[in-house]
């Protein structure tokens, strides 16, 4: 079935002065400043303020990185496999992976003065009276958690603008080489991406209990961070259209691939999460175990535990989804295409807190700065992409599998 000629008028391509869209730069930056203004403040109250705020912090920040460095992924593939359907919505992912930098910058109070409430490898009289933490100390230490922090953002930084420039620099020229130039340079980027994403989740967030280890982790990192940028693309995609914008250009048959890459990553994760659980689950081995058993029953001492929020994480970020996205009709509906994207998001943060808070806290337990962080760093994450997102058209105009886009269908 053909969908016919289309008429895009050029106000649908590029973001209207005036709109709330123009405006969304300095509500969203204003509310940012704001909510990390007050988290800072809440964070000098006390010792334990101190040891939430960066606790929150790291999960805000995580979070979001997430979805940039899964939208940088998107970029890099799309690239590699020369594909064409996804060319009307790769400048959303350009936009939003174009964030790493300002996380970058978001991330320095970790680096920079949080660590000794956040690791407990930075503790020295730890380390002095703990043979597993000597054995570790050559990769474990500040000086190199600081390096290697450095070449984690320097090389997504350099990825991101890389490609979202070239991209740029076609819709001024059109010149087909720049493609090439890009699709050449994917495949080195891609295995890049892979070492350094995988080693940054070994950094900030399994070494957070330096007793754990999993050589599955970072690619349950990779699969949460595909996930959160699939759904974050999808409901940025619904809104833009919602307000008027690239109607005629992303069609359902695009927002259909969406819902199925977003169906998809979300077994792949529950895939990646559950072979991680029972490896470890059948092995049985000590070193292992004790991350799990604080999650699920907690210690003889003490028998708190956050057994409730992984029986939530189990169902709500699978078998939830798995059910609501699988029928083509959610997929192909805006509606409940947004509702499934904004569920994912909202369970895949309680991922990142599932992984976060059980180093500060023995059971489930919220906190007024878990809030402040989310919406400083939030607000002003929006408030880049929106002001990127008002710097160009929302396309690559001059791309030459447009019209390859243009005419997509799914069979």
């Amino acid at each position: 079935m053909s969908h016919g000629p289309r008429i895009v008028r050029l106000d649908q391509l590029v973001i209207r002065p005036g709109s709330g869209w123009a405006r969304l730069p300095l509500i969203a930056g204003a509310i940012g400043v704001v909510f990390t203004a007050v988290s800072f403040v809440l964070a000098m109250g006390s010792e334990e303020s101190a040891k939430q705020f960066f606790h929150s912090w790291l999960v805000a920040v995580i979070f979001f990185l997430g979805i940039g460095l899964g939208c940088l992924f998107f970029v890099l593939i799309h690239h590699a496999a020369k594909a064409g359907w996804g060319v009307v919505v790769r400048r959303l992912a350009e936009n939003l992976a174009c964030a790493v930098p300002l996380l970058a910058v978001l991330f320095v109070p970790i680096a920079a003065f949080g660590m000794y409430d956040l690791f407990h490898w930075t503790h020295a009289d730890a380390v002095a009276h703990d043979r597993l933490l000597q054995g570790k100390e050559p990769w474990l230490n500040e000086a190199g958690f600081w390096l290697r922090t450095v070449v984690y953002f320097g090389v997504w930084t350099a990825m991101a603008l890389f490609f979202r420039n070239t991209s740029r620099r076609q819709d001024a020229s059109g010149d087909e080489a720049l493609s090439r130039r890009m699709a050449r340079f994917s495949p080195p980027a891609i295995a890049l991406f892979a070492l350094t994403l995988t080693f940054a989740g070994f950094d900030w967030l399994m070494s957070l209990e330096p007793h754990w280890y999993s050589t599955m982790f970072g690619v349950y990192f990779f699969a949460g961070c595909i996930v959160s940028a699939f759904a974050a693309l999808t409901v940025l995609t619904l809104a833009l259209d919602f307000s008027g914008y690239l109607r005629g250009v992303v069609t359902g048959e695009h927002l259909h691939d969406l819902g199925k890459l977003l169906f998809a990553f979300t077994v792949f994760w529950a895939y990646i999460a559950f072979s991680q659980f029972f490896l470890i689950w059948y092995a049985n081995i000590p070193e292992e175990t004790g991350w799990f058993l604080s999650r699920l029953h907690g210690t003889p001492a003490d028998p708190a535990n956050w057994r409730a929020g992984t029986m939530l994480l189990a169902i709500g970020h699978f078998a939830v989804p798995f059910f609501f996205l699988m029928p083509r009709t959610i997929k192909r509906n805006r509606r409940l295409l947004l509702l499934g994207a904004l569920w994912m998001l909202a369970i895949h943060l309680w991922d990142i807190y599932w992984l976060v808070m059980p180093n500060l806290h023995n059971e489930i337990t919220f906190s007024l700065l878990d809030v402040t962080s989310l919406l400083g760093v939030g607000g002003l994450f929006v408030a880049l992409v929106g002001w990127l997102l008002g710097r160009g058209a929302l396309l690559p105009t001059r791309d030459p599998r447009l019209v390859e886009s243009l005419a997509f269908e799914n069979i």
